[in-house]
């Protein structure tokens, strides 16, 4: 009979109070010294609190005494309980970082994780949509009469100061506050769409662009990704006049206190939120008649399109901002399975 599951910080807690010392200093390690983001260093806490316990479990008192034969139990009960390929060989790559991390600090005697197999995760194709179905998704704010991010008109956001319609309450009714919020969210949603297909950028960072991010000279945004890697990404003449109409007509109108100098707003003047951006993208997809589409889906399809267009691999690697030419090699058999499925309709020998 299995145990009930404990949440990772009770588990943490229960720890010996070395092992849980270890993994304290670990955290900070990642967090300090490797710069990685408070997402990534929860995943790693959360995988070494579940294998320092099933260790604790197998007798070990002391860091010094974890050895292989513990790492690859715990792995092998991973995979007992139905955990998938791509979780084991995460699971597998936090045991090998901490392992080494834990023999560089002297507390381990030696880098045990380092003949650590894992399992080769399956790689699914991504899927991607077509140069008119991004087209038409990207467009759909401009046509669509509601915005499907809401599909109401949003309450007023807290504004600094009286906005020009406030201003002058006998030119405007009381509704123009509304109004013009809720007209500022299709120019919202469009830009959203126009730059996560025109840069390929994760949503993360999308929602993460400041205003003074955007050269409008050079067009090109400055991005922060992974590790806070920064990088320059360019984007073309559609997402500029998406860009002018949302900074001109749109962010004004949803701006208020609790703005700062985010690019990206809510409909309560807020920064943009990853998961909203999320349904926004879905949710227009679904509005348009698109197969069901993500803001990954939009960054695979700009990366195979660009592919597609004659680009280098490299420069998509850079636009990406993937630290390993492997990440960005998955698109190159994207574009050949599309080609595949287009000579075997049109070719009649195939």
């Amino acid at each position: 009979m299995s145990r009930p599951a404990r949440s990772t910080r009770v588990t943490h807690q229960e720890l010996p109070p070395a092992l849980r010392d270890a993994v304290d200093d670990f955290a900070e390690h990642l967090s300090r010294v490797r710069n990685r983001s408070a997402h990534t260093v929860r995943a790693y806490v959360t995988d070494l609190v579940s294998l320092l316990d099933h260790a604790v479990r197998m007798g070990c008192v002391d860091l010094a005494e974890l050895d292989l034969s513990m790492l690859r139990s715990w792995l092998a009960r991973q995979r007992t309980t139905g955990a998938a390929r791509t979780s084991l060989a995460r699971r597998a790559a936090s045991a090998r970082a901490f392992s080494t991390w834990a023999h560089r600090a002297g507390l381990l005697p030696a880098d045990v994780g380092a003949a650590l197999a894992s399992p080769r995760a399956h790689r699914e194709l991504p899927t991607v949509l077509r140069a008119d179905q991004a087209a038409a998704l990207v467009e759909a704010p401009s046509r669509l009469p509601v915005p499907v991010s809401t599909g109401h008109p949003p309450t007023a956001p807290t504004q600094a100061g009286p906005s020009p319609a406030e201003a002058t309450p006998s030119a405007a009714g009381p509704g123009t506050a509304l109004e013009a919020a809720a007209e500022a969210l299709p120019l919202r949603d469009r830009v959203l769409l126009e730059l996560l297909y025109a840069t390929g950028v994760r949503i993360s960072e999308a929602c993460g662009l400041d205003v003074g991010d955007v050269d409008h000279g050079r067009r090109v945004i400055r991005v922060f990704g992974k590790g806070g890697r920064e990088r320059s990404v360019p984007y073309g003449v559609p997402a500029q006049r998406a860009l002018d109409d949302w900074l001109r007509r749109g962010r004004p109108a949803l701006a208020g206190t609790r703005s700062g100098d985010a690019l990206l707003l809510g409909a309560r003047g807020g920064r943009l939120n990853p998961t909203t951006a999320r349904q926004i993208v879905g949710g227009y997809a679904e509005a348009t008649g698109l197969p069901p589409t993500s803001p990954h889906g939009l960054r695979h399809s700009a990366a195979t399109h660009l592919l597609e267009g004659g680009a280098d691999l490299r420069a998509v690697q850079e636009l990406l901002g993937h630290s390993s030419l492997a990440s960005t090699q998955i698109y190159t058999h994207v574009s050949v399975e599309r080609l595949r499925a287009a000579y075997r309709q049109a070719h009649p020998r195939a």
